[in-house]
């Protein structure tokens, strides 16, 4: 039996140690050396950054944090390396000392995220790294670092690479497909836990213990594959996944605030230290995001959001890929900038056509950002043949949705404050305006 299973963790799943108890009525085992990095002051910052930000705002109780999260992708980790020990190829890459470093990675990888972390590195203005990128640069601090070195034996660089480098070595290269991949740990938890925050049944219709149990290695051995036993199960995974985006995160609730947010920050960057922003917890970070507003017209952006009375923008007008392909192919994914620019745009023309004054800041577009969603192309192995095939291959449910999520989730939408939303929607040439500005902009 491999010596990953003896690990304190890994053996803690058992239940016969001290553990926390974290919804749905899940224990994450407790070691001495895990309750050192979780009692720290980086980790325990999590426990102030909620895990869906803008979502609570039409979902009022999902507001659980990126700390609960983290404590049940460990927990995940530890689940797969109990199953993933059972198998030779991979015990034969992976040994003790690299578990080790997977369930650290897995406890810590989400120690470089931010308040609204996605929806700001969604815009992917010059002066705002990629939060993977803010994690490489920042090494743990002191207190973790020391935790790392002198309670498991591993050096912070080493779990840096593992969380967003490209390791070299064939361990490092396998254990990072199981931390970020078509299935992985961090999907497996945030599905199942945003889900049952916002009070959905979406993120929960998939077989966890079912898809985990179905885990292997690919061909190669080089990342995670699932036996054919899982495939229903990936496939239902896939399908939460759509509805989650669906249903969740592209709720046009949540992305109105989401575009309100955007606008704000895109207004008022140049006037925020971004490193120190980004060290913050969400109070102290909407504080200075209300404080560089002022006088502005960001501050009723900010305000609507976050201010004593909740005023999100009205929806003005939606574009799909099925029901308007032209004009959503001419405002989905592009660069921030040009659509902040359209929308201002938008405004000015507007204000011809309504004669009164509609100010830049009261209209929003969102779209589909530039970088696309990863797909769910993963390797099934089928032991009775001895051979593997793509699932999106041999899985009409994960062809049609899988690859599909940004064109068919995903619309353009345009908001209006609410004191000139109903003067827009009674125009007669809200299309024309629409398709001036677009041109104005493109000019």
């Amino acid at each position: 039996m491999s010596a990953i299973r003896d690990l304190p963790e890994v053996a803690g799943l058992d239940g016969s140690h001290a553990s926390l108890r974290i919804p749905a009525e899940i224990d994450v085992p407790l070691t001495t050396r895990v309750r050192a990095i979780v009692d720290s002051a980086e980790f325990r910052r999590l426990s102030r950054i909620s895990q869906l930000g803008l979502v609570s705002l039409v979902y009022p109780a999902a507001n659980h944090t990126r700390f609960e999260h983290s404590l049940g992708v460990y927990r995940m980790a530890l689940l797969v390396l109990r199953h993933l020990a059972h198998d030779p190829r991979f015990t034969e890459i992976v040994s003790p000392a690299d578990a080790e470093r997977f369930i650290v990675a897995a406890l810590v990888h989400d120690l470089g995220h931010w308040p609204f972390c996605h929806p700001i590195e969604d815009m992917q203005l010059p002066s705002v790294p990629e939060h993977e990128l803010l994690a490489r640069t920042r090494r743990p601090r002191a207190e973790i670092a020391d935790v790392l070195r002198d309670d498991w034996s591993l050096q912070p660089r080493d779990v840096v690479e593992l969380l967003s480098g490209k390791p070299q070595d064939p361990a490092g290269r396998l254990l990072a497909s199981m931390l970020s991949g078509p299935i992985d740990i961090d999907k497996m938890d945030y599905l199942y836990r945003d889900s049952l925050h916002a009070g959905v049944p979406y993120g929960r219709n998939f077989d966890q213990g079912r898809l985990v149990g179905s885990l292997y290695l690919d061909e190669e051995g080089e990342k995670l594959a699932i036996t054919e036993k899982g495939k229903t199960a990936a496939e239902m995974m896939v399908f939460a996944r759509y509805v989650m985006f669906s249903e969740v995160y592209w709720h046009h609730g949540v992305r109105c605030a989401t575009a309100m947010l955007q606008r704000a920050f895109y207004l008022i960057h140049g006037q925020l230290d971004t490193d120190g922003l980004f060290r913050l917890c969400e109070r102290p970070m909407i504080d200075a995001m209300e404080a560089a507003a002022a006088e502005s017209g960001a501050a009723e952006l900010v305000s609507g959001l976050f201010g004593p009375q909740r005023r999100l923008y009205k929806r003005l007008a939606q574009f799909s890929v099925f029901d308007e392909p032209e004009t959503f192919a001419r405002l989905a994914r592009r660069p921030y900038p040009w659509l902040a620019a359209c929308a201002q745009q938008f405004a000015h023309e507007a204000s011809t056509a309504l004669g009164r004054i509609v100010a830049p800041h009261e209209i929003l577009f969102d779209a589909p950002p530039v970088q696309r969603e990863v797909d769910f192309q993963i390797d099934v192995y089928f032991p009775k043949r001895g051979r593997y095939r793509p699932l999106g291959e041999i899985s009409p449910v994960v062809r049609a949705l899988g690859t599909q999520l940004d064109d068919y989730v995903k619309r353009v939408r345009i908001f209006a404050h609410p004191r000139i939303v109903g003067s827009l929607r009674r125009l007669s040439n809200l299309n024309e305006v629409l398709s001036t500005a677009i041109d104005s902009t493109d000019d």
